[in-house]
């Protein structure tokens, strides 16, 4: 269907042909680091990574494109609800205060708190090409099968199969519940101002949830029905041996993270404070 855009795709390359334990861990490790860190030269060397890799995974705009927008729209409402909160937070982090100007209030626009927001951004930019890239080139059985064969749960192994493969659904009722708005005459295209659409987007999220919670009650009853989780063991249909490149990517990932990690955490604090 038209609307299913972020979802695997079978396509040759070196990315495609890594075992998905190792597409998993380098995930993990990758996200895991970005959390942890707030060193910003840190986070620029791993925001470029994460272009280069999403680029050498062949993922076209159109898979990702959407749900780009959707995680901006929502990044956007974040950094709003930040400075409205906690509108001295870099001051704080930094413990200098540099107002650039006054808005109102109590709230003035500091260059510290320019600053922290923009790492937060940049925390987000960073996650989210890995999590494209992840999505796009695993296979969900693949990765189940790998899984269970270093000695995870078959259990776990599917419901991560499952939660990969419930992805293109949940974007389909997306698209559903967009066009319906569109019927009734709710603007979510370009022509509509940036606040309309944020709000006519958390909109969609109610009727969204309570369809996914009817598929999962659905989903359930069928895996019940089966007999699911009756036996200990089960065999699987795909399953692939790690290569030369998966050892490579996750000796670059470890060691990567390890020296990520040193940087930020060198002096005992992970915040880079460039104003000292």
């Amino acid at each position: 269907m038209a609307g299913r855009v972020l979802t695997y795709e079978e396509k040759n390359t070196w990315i495609h042909r890594l075992s998905g334990v190792t597409k998993l861990v380098f995930f993990l490790l990758w996200s895991i680091t970005s959390m942890l860190s707030y060193d910003t030269r840190v986070l620029i060397v791993m925001f470029v990574l994460s272009l280069v890799i999403l680029r050498a995974s062949q993922t076209k705009w159109k898979q990702v494109g959407g749900v780009f927008q959707f995680i901006l729209i929502f990044l956007i409402i974040n950094i709003l609800a930040i400075f409205l909160f906690s509108p001295d937070q870099g001051t704080t982090i930094y413990g200098t205060r540099t107002v650039l100007c006054h808005i109102a209030g109590p709230y003035d626009l500091t260059l510290e708190q320019l600053f922290y927001e923009a790492n937060i951004i940049l925390k987000y930019l960073t996650v989210v090409p890995a999590v494209f890239m992840f999505i796009v080139t695993t296979n969900p059985s693949e990765l189940a099968a790998s899984l269970n064969k270093i000695g995870v749960s078959y259990d776990i192994c599917y419901s991560i199969a499952i939660a990969l493969r419930y992805i293109p659904d949940v974007q389909d009722d997306y698209h559903k519940i967009r066009n319906a708005q569109e019927a009734r005459g709710i603007e979510m295209s370009k022509k509509a101002s940036l606040t309309e659409r944020i709000k006519s987007t958390s909109a969609i999220l109610f009727p969204l949830i309570f369809s996914s919670m009817d598929r999962i009650d659905v989903v359930s009853n069928a895996m019940q029905l089966r007999g699911f989780g009756k036996t200990k063991k089960r065999t699987w249909y795909s399953a692939k041996k790690p290569e030369r490149n998966d050892y490579l990517v996750l000796g670059f990932i470890i060691l990567f993270s390890a020296i990520a990690l040193i940087i930020t955490f060198h002096d005992g604090n992970r915040f880079y404070n460039p104003f000292q």
